[in-house]
């Protein structure tokens, strides 16, 4: 039977929803969240108890246990890792065979369970998602994680991207996570959330009338409920850190503080009141987070501690001395781990590791040995530098990092103490922590450090400031460290180059002298024949010599087609696309690059190389694939270092333009200006935004007929010349003047688009020849619409194809050949009805309409399929199998069958093989 919780009866309704839900087939993720002692572990334990026969498991986060890449989610995981035949499962895999031989793999070298290159956290990530949809096939899953706010890194971050893939899986996945003045630490923002505030106080009073041993004064009991602010364990525990005396008169009473702190504070109490053994027993007990019962007691024996000492804690109601061992709350463990002294510690670590076996947990040994020291000790040092290249190996640089500056501490030799700062900084970096990087690199700097060392020093102190938002303020630190790596380590040198370059570009106008440093920069490093080499080349060259000049450089640099693994790189190679034109070099490089970085697990490499791709499919007119994608891309998130995030917003803005939606381009727009604005009284703005919003709200207004409008923007957009964009937005401004009735407007941009044509692709041709259609000699307007629409066309620019179908069209009823007309305005409307160009599709209904043709309006919510729902039709139609498209699509399996299914009903059709025909048919 389970019961009831006393005010939380909204809570418990909740969780009867979700189990309800995962019962019927669909998936949920919650977050609890509320102050220590707001009762998130008692719903955790009611939930367990009303999932009646589902399966449970069970995780917490624990605070010593922080750095341990993965240890959490090891812990939640252990329980389905073995298969239904036996420990060691099909194949000898366990639960893990099956996973897809590669997830398979990341998730047993993450574990620790083999040896193996280091997997990235997408991987994992998606490996813990098919081991939950595995294990809910038999039926579903109930997952439960308490303090969460004390996950490891990387076990946080996985579980949040499962928490934002789980769909159809039967699987619920539940986090309580404390608050801090009303606030998480943010790593499952983004997730569903249910707050628990304080209990009412007809609640509250009937909660302590239950912890009251007696009678009570009055005045007492007010007092209680008025301090305990409605926290029960507050309601709980205090009453028990008081004296008879106390409860019936009112003598002494609780502290001042918040509630969980006077909770703490009362189970701090409670400990000094035992006898020593006993204290030193919860003290092993909260440095050994796993609850091991004979480590616990091997390290007590080597302490002298028998096991008479448990008796007393266990009577206290502090520990349940089971197995596993556990503390009766969280705040015990933080009770006993703050209260004790120094000394205190270090011995409790040094029985620790007396008690660990270093051939089977050489990391956890080198962890305690390293807090047992007392001062510098090289041999602790060298230990935890092999922890950190095993937790690397793992894929764990949080923990990593972790390692490394511990061992810096520990390092006798000032010599050795920068070298594993420094490796300390760059590990930080690596792992997205940059608040900690300065301080490291200014504790290396106080060491011998050889000229390369230094060198690095100023590069991570770039990159730092480069990722935390300080936008073009990073180009001259980075530019600094070019200098330093020249003739130290050139390929570094022109890497880090390319990135001030990458830094100022998208700085734009809001820094316009960042570009020409850059470019001095460059010319003064020796040629690199390494893709980075070629393409600062090229990209200097744009810069100093101008766009025309730069067109065969820029071609020679995409012509080799390079594999790109580092994001930096792959931003200047689509740079480089965008620049010349080049579609197909966009498409073939950003499909490398994702098929790559999946196939490998490399997050930051995806998280950039997604947006990219999902630009180049919109400039395709395959709008639904390039949405899909950016999901995807919003699942994976940032990477550890926000890689992509800004790219991600600029192509959502776009794609919104170009279909249609007129309020989030606005608001967008009007977020881009403003950090533009806050970047112009700081130290650089992200220029090259205000740049794409200009040219959205150019295409909105377009698309709209609003031409004076999109004029305007057009006009914000091409008042400087913005790499990858300009030309863009001249084509814009040159339909909008002529448009708008002001051809004189359109002169120079008709110029700009004429000396682009030169870079002889598909896209700039078309472009060319549609600015002299529309602002050229009109005798020669019907040969260049045609042009521009061939262009397109073989250039495979669905959407530039559609508009410049439309514009002929246009121009076709307007010299009063309404036949010809027809024919260009029907082919324009479908290919925009298909595409999801709404605003263009009704300018050319209207356009119809006008030449005499009847054309419905579409109805709202016509579309058959959403995005995602074609994205995996497509997919499946080209003969992938379902793990395949999940893998893509950051989804199980069990997911992809779902919306098939769906796909299937809405489509009309029965197999897969009739799937191709329908997607053709529109």
């Amino acid at each position: 039977m389970v019961v009831q919780l006393l005010g939380r009866e909204r809570e418990s309704a909740v969780l009867d929803g979700l189990l309800r839900d995962v019962r019927d087939g669909r998936s949920g993720v919650l977050v609890l969240r509320g102050e220590a002692g707001a009762g998130k572990s008692a719903l955790l334990d009611e939930l367990a108890g009303r999932a009646g026969r589902l399966r449970v498991v069970r995780a917490a986060g624990v605070e010593a246990e922080s750095e341990f890449a993965y240890s959490a989610l090891q812990r939640l995981c252990a329980p389905l890792l073995d298969g239904p035949d036996g420990p060691d499962g099909p194949g000898g895999l366990g639960g893990l065979g099956g996973l897809p031989p590669v997830q398979r793999e990341a998730l047993r070298v993450a574990f620790g369970l083999s040896a193996g290159a280091a997997p990235e956290m997408l991987l994992v990530g998606m490996a813990v998602l098919g081991l939950f949809a595995e294990a809910a096939a038999a039926g579903p899953l109930v997952c439960l994680v308490d303090d969460a706010q004390w996950l490891d890194l990387m076990s946080q971050r996985i579980l949040a991207f499962v928490g934002r893939r789980l769909d159809r899986e039967s699987v619920l996945l539940v986090f309580a996570e404390r608050t801090v003045d009303g606030a998480g630490d943010g790593g499952f923002a983004g997730l569903p959330e249910l707050p628990l505030p304080g209990l009412g106080d007809a609640e509250a009073r009937a909660l302590l009338e239950r912890a009251l041993p007696g009678p009570v004064d009055a005045r007492v009991r007010d007092r209680i409920v008025g301090e305990a602010g409605g926290n029960p364990l507050a309601l709980l525990e205090l009453p028990r850190g008081l004296s008879p005396a106390e409860l019936a008169f009112g003598l002494g009473g609780p502290g001042s503080g918040p509630p969980p702190a006077r909770v703490e504070e009362g189970f701090r109490r409670r400990v000094e009141a035992l006898p020593a053994d006993s204290r030193a027993l919860l003290l092993v007990a909260a440095l050994e987070p796993v609850g091991d019962g004979p480590l616990l007691w091997h390290a007590l024996r080597l302490l002298g501690v028998g096991p008479e000492a448990a008796a007393p804690a266990e009577a206290a109601g502090l520990i349940v001395l089971g197995a596993p061992v556990r503390f009766r709350h969280p705040l015990v463990r933080s009770a006993v781990w703050r209260a004790a002294a120094p000394d205190a510690l270090r011995a409790a670590h040094r029985a620790l590791a007396g008690a660990t076996d270093g051939g089977r947990d050489p990391d956890r040994l080198a962890w305690h040995l390293a807090h047992a020291a007392a001062g510098p000790d090289e041999r602790v040092a060298v230990a935890l530098e092999d922890s950190a290249d095993r937790a690397l190996a793992r894929g764990g640089r949080a923990a990593a990092a972790g390692f490394l500056e511990r061992a810096a501490a520990l390092s006798p030799e000032p010599k050795g103490q920068a070298r594993r700062a420094l490796a300390a900084a760059a590990a930080h970096l690596s792992a997205g922590s940059t608040a900690r990087v300065p301080d490291l690199l200014a504790a290396a700097e106080l060491g011998p450090l050889d000229l390369l060392q230094q060198a690095h020093v100023h590069r991570l102190r770039a990159r730092a400031a480069a990722l935390t938002g300080r936008g073009s303020a990073a180009v001259r630190p980075l530019l600094d460290a070019v200098r330093r790596l020249d003739g130290l380590d050139p390929a570094a040198a022109r890497e880090t180059c390319l990135t001030a370059f990458g830094t100022a570009v998208r700085a734009g106008r809001s820094d316009p002298g960042a570009l020409r440093l850059v470019a001095a920069a460059a010319d003064a490093l020796p040629s690199g024949d390494e893709p980075a080499g070629v393409l600062l080349r090229a990209l200097a060259g744009w810069s100093t010599d101008g766009p025309a000049a730069a067109q065969p450089l820029l071609a020679r640099a995409l012509a080799a087609r390079p594999e790109v693994e580092d994001p930096a790189l792959l931003g200047a190679v689509v740079d480089a696309a965008a620049e010349l034109g080049d579609l197909g070099a966009w498409l073939d490089v950003t499909d490398r690059a994702v098929r790559s970085a999946r196939a490998t697990g490399a997050l930051s490499t995806l998280a950039a190389a997604l947006p990219h791709r999902a630009a180049a499919l919109g400039f395709a007119g395959r709008f639904a694939e390039g949405r899909a994608l950016l999901a995807g891309a919003a699942a994976v998130g940032g990477g550890a270092d926000g890689a992509g995030d800004a790219d991600r917003a600029a192509v959502s803005v776009l794609l919104d333009a170009y279909q249609g939606r007129e309020r989030p381009v606005l608001a967008a727009a009007e977020r881009f200006s403003a950090a533009a604005s806050a970047g112009e009284r700081g130290p650089g703005g992200p220029g090259r935004l205000v740049a794409v919003a200009a040219l959205a709200r150019a295409v909105l207004h377009n698309g709209q007929g609003a031409y004076a409008a999109a004029l305007e923007a057009a006009v914000e957009g091409a008042a400087y010349r913005d790499l990858g964009v300009y030309h863009w937005t001249c084509g814009e401004l040159v339909e909008a003047a002529v448009r708008a009735g002001r051809p004189e407007s359109a002169a120079g941009a008709r110029e700009e688009l004429a000396g682009w044509a030169r870079a002889g692709t598909p896209w700039a041709l078309g472009a060319g020849a549609l600015a002299e259609a529309l602002a050229g000699e009109p005798e020669r307007a019907e040969e260049r619409y045609r042009e521009a629409v061939d262009r397109f066309a073989r250039g495979g620019l669905g959407g530039f194809e559609a508009r410049a179908r439309l514009l002929f069209g246009e121009w076709l009823r307007r010299q009063n050949r309404r036949a010809r007309a027809r024919e260009e305005l029907r082919a324009a409307h479908g290919a925009a009805v298909a595409t999801g160009m709404a605003a263009f599709a009704e300018r050319a209904r209207r356009e119809l309409l006008a030449t005499g043709e009847t054309v419905r309006r579409p109805e709202a919510g016509e579309s058959v399929l959403t995005p995602q729902e074609a994205r995996i039709a497509r997919l499946a139609a080209d003969g992938q199998p379902n793990a395949e498209i999940g893998a893509q699509l950051f989804l199980s399996p069990r997911t992809v069958e779902w919306h098939l299914r769906k796909v299937f009903t809405k489509l009309g059709v029965a197999s897969r093989r009739e799937l191709g025909g329908a997607l053709s048919g529109g």
